[in-house]
């Protein structure tokens, strides 16, 4: 008997069966049934949402890849996004509920103008499409090592693909927020004992230590990453807490802004140890498998263990693909749903008939995603460059939020089309990068766009009462 494939098919039955009874609470709720669960999200539902979002497959397969070589210091990367979403929910989250809206791009356009939300909606739906891929792989990785003669790397990919768009289907953001409790529960308990038992394995940390390939920073929280690429890892989980889509329809979806903002300071705490749990295993891969493909540290490790230990972490590493996949899917399909479809094409959509495209819409994305997925290479490293695009989103939010006066009319477009601008240079002219992150250009680039149309723009933005009077579009 195969005990990881059991393990795994039984938590696969379990998730179906939460996702399916979730389509009990958002029944009759219609399109914000479906698509921001009535607005019903206590704080634990959010806090363990943002978790889930944040710990992915870059949070634990690509941290421990990157710990293959950088040691202990990978798992900065979730220290930074529990930074970004405790710093959301100080800044943001509460005055998010508060506008009363579905999507970034729709307050883009109620507080600034359409050309905001076009372009808005342009580069939500490429950021979260680039995170959504890298799901994938990190699903692949896990199922093909947890069972090698079952999965290939692209089976694995393809079957957590059904998954993540199953739970979707059936259930909504019900099922994201129910699924995240259990996910989060499982991911802690797999990382967690899995960490314990490979270094007891190994023969103790100093053993591990001993056998680490020479230079390697093994347990040094500083050594293995330089200080400028740390900073820039805050920077950007900073940055983008405050804008992406998927972050924001978290908030959106609370019953109301206080318990927005306690769910993102409680998700922040569930966060901060996941990296530094998971760089445990790329360490020890490094001391025990040099040579291997950087991506299969974390799951080559867990394959010594006990068949029921192994299976148990590794459906952990797979729950947190689910976690942050199923929060994608459906940020994507607000955006195309209300910012596209509802907006220019068919403002007069029945409900039933919005709940029908959102799921549609769900397929078309998945079915992309998937497509790139098979181009990905470097789970953190992608990641990243997709996340500094919210910078300008970023720029624009907090100007709106508390600086309303330096508002204008084009503001939304103008840095939103600079920032897409000044990523596309960075990747394709390479005469630019003059510092080691897009993010530390990024920024400057986004405030003095939105500080120039402030002076040439004359039209001022619409932000009557604060912009927290809004009412849903």
């Amino acid at each position: 008997m195969n005990i990881a494939l059991v393990i795994v098919i039984a938590y696969i039955v379990v998730l179906y069966a939460v996702s399916w009874y979730s389509t009990k609470l958002s029944k009759g709720g219609g399109y914000l049934g479906y698509l921001l669960a009535g607005r019903g999200f206590g704080p634990g539902i959010v806090a363990t949402m943002i978790a889930g979002l944040a710990v992915g497959g870059a949070s634990t397969i690509g941290v421990a890849e990157g710990a293959y070589k950088q040691g202990l210091a990978a798992g900065w990367y979730n220290a930074a996004w529990a930074a970004g979403a405790v710093a959301a929910g100080f800044l943001v989250a509460e005055k998010f509920r508060q506008f009363e809206t579905t999507s970034v791009p729709e307050i883009l356009e109620r507080h600034f103008d359409t050309s905001g939300r076009v372009i808005g909606v342009f580069g939500q739906i490429v950021i979260q499409m680039v995170i959504t891929s890298l799901q994938y792989v990190a699903g692949g990785a896990i199922l093909a090592a947890l069972m090698p003669g079952i999965f290939t790397f692209k089976a694995g990919m393809l079957v957590s693909a059904v998954v993540f768009i199953g739970i979707t289907l059936v259930g909504g953001y019900w099922a994201a927020g129910l699924s995240n409790l259990i996910n989060v529960m499982v991911i802690y308990v797999g990382i967690v004992a899995g960490a314990l038992i490979v270094v007891s394995n190994a023969g103790g940390v100093a053993k591990v230590v001993a056998s680490l390939p020479a230079g390697h920073p093994g347990f040094d929280l500083l050594a293995g990453l330089p200080l400028a690429m740390i900073v820039a890892w805050f920077v950007v989980m900073l940055t983008q807490t405050q804008s992406i889509q998927a972050v924001a329809q978290i908030a959106f979806a609370a019953k109301d802004g206080k318990r927005a903002k306690l769910g993102f300071i409680l998700g922040g705490l569930i966060i901060f140890p996941a990296g530094f749990i998971c760089a445990v295993f790329g360490i020890v891969a490094a001391a025990k498998f040099p040579g291997i493909t950087p991506a299969m540290a974390l799951p080559k490790t867990l394959l010594e263990l006990n068949p029921w230990v192994a299976g148990l972490a590794l459906s952990g590493l797979w729950a947190a693909d689910v976690s942050t996949a199923v929060g994608l899917l459906l940020g994507s399909s607000t955006l195309v749903v209300n910012d596209i479809y509802k907006r220019f094409v068919n403002p007069d959509l029945p409900e039933q008939r919005q709940i029908l495209i959102s799921r549609l819409t769900v397929l078309i994305i998945s079915a992309l995603t998937f497509w790139m997925a098979t181009y990905a290479v470097g789970i953190i490293k992608t990641l990243l460059i997709g996340l500094t695009l919210t910078t300008s989103y970023t720029v624009v939010l907090l100007g709106l939020l508390f600086f309303p006066g330096l508002c204008r009319k084009g503001s939304a477009f103008w840095t939103l089309l600079t920032g897409i601008l000044f990523l596309a240079l960075w990747q394709f002219v390479p005469a630019i990068r003059v510092v080691s992150h897009p993010i530390y250009l990024a920024w400057p680039v986004a405030v003095v766009t939105f500080l120039l149309v402030s002076f040439l723009d004359p039209r001022p933005a619409k932000v009557p009462g604060g912009a927290t009077r809004a009412s849903a579009g």
